[in-house]
């Protein structure tokens, strides 16, 4: 099933306005409120920088639990210092207690005493909005922003609480030893990561290389084909895709906070993070990050 890929920013075609359907608050007015609980990164192209510019282009104040501060640039992640775990969950806690939520996205969470931290606070603050679960592993460039046991965490402590996991192929090979090579594999790939327990799983094919096109395969649950959902897009021919995860699924987050269902907030995350390509700029002597900044023309 192809799911709405038609729509303007999914095919060839150049969208003047990819989120005009994503209403934006009146001046004034208290907008939606998603949640970010990833680490900082230094140079600004990934991690909660990049959330926080793709949530104010969208017309939703992001709030932030700071999990790891990163010493990186655009040639790649020189150290990172872990945020105590009682200090991520006294985040989490003061932003749910005092300001609210619609959504909440997770990037870099380095360790499983964080991703533990944040997987109690959900559940003793018996949080039930959206969870969007990007599993962070390492940066681009190959550099680990994880320990290895945490990988056993994420898959039994936080899985189970998403409503969407959104993991590049690399990640994919770590969490369920599938290395995606083709569409058959793609699919067993998401069958085996539904297994774990979310409620949707996105496989994100862009780092398959066998075509002109990036196609992303969601996956909800069911035995039925309808529960397959495929999101193509053009292959856009840049090196500075820094960031393009966490803006795919910072996006998400934002079109799950305003009530989409999760088929369409994928849909409409993989037509905001092609735009977003389109709109990259080089930066440093390394990858530069994809722009949101289009917006604002």
């Amino acid at each position: 099933m192809i799911a709405s890929a038609a729509e303007p920013g999914a095919t060839g075609r150049r969208s003047s306005n990819p989120v005009s359907y994503l209403p934006l608050p009146p001046p004034g007015t208290a907008p939606l409120r998603v949640l970010t609980i990833a680490g900082s990164d230094s140079g600004g192209g990934a991690g909660i920088q990049a959330d926080m510019r793709t949530m104010a282009l969208l017309g939703v104040h992001a709030c932030v639990a700071v999990t790891a501060v990163t010493v990186q640039n655009t040639l790649g992640v020189k150290s990172f210092h872990e945020v105590p775990d009682d200090v991520v969950a006294g985040q989490i806690e003061a932003v749910v207690s005092d300001i609210g939520i619609q959504a909440a996205k997770t990037g870099m969470l380095a360790s499983s005493r964080i991703i533990g931290a944040v997987a109690a606070t959900w559940r003793r603050l018996e949080l039930t909005v959206p969870l969007v679960v990007d599993p962070v592993a390492a940066s681009m460039h190959g550099d680990p922003l994880m320990a290895p046991a945490a990988l056993d965490s994420l898959r039994d402590q936080l899985f189970p609480l998403a409503a969407l996991v959104t993991p590049n192929l690399d990640e994919v090979r770590l969490l369920v030893g599938i290395d995606v090579v083709d569409a058959e594999s793609q699919r067993a790939a998401a069958k085996a990561l539904h297994a774990l327990g979310p409620r949707w799983v996105l496989v994100k094919g862009g780092h398959l290389r066998s075509s002109g096109s990036s196609c992303d395969l969601l996956y909800g649950g069911s035995s039925s084909e309808a529960d397959f959902h495929e999101f193509d897009a053009p292959r856009i021919p840049t090196g500075n895709d820094h960031g393009g995860g966490d803006t795919l699924a910072a996006a998400a987050a934002c079109a799950l906070a305003h009530g989409f269902t999760v088929p369409d907030a994928v849909g409409f995350g993989k037509r905001w993070v092609t735009e977003c390509l389109r709109a990259a700029y080089p930066l440093g002597g390394g990858h530069g990050p994809v722009s949101p900044l289009f917006r604002l023309t």
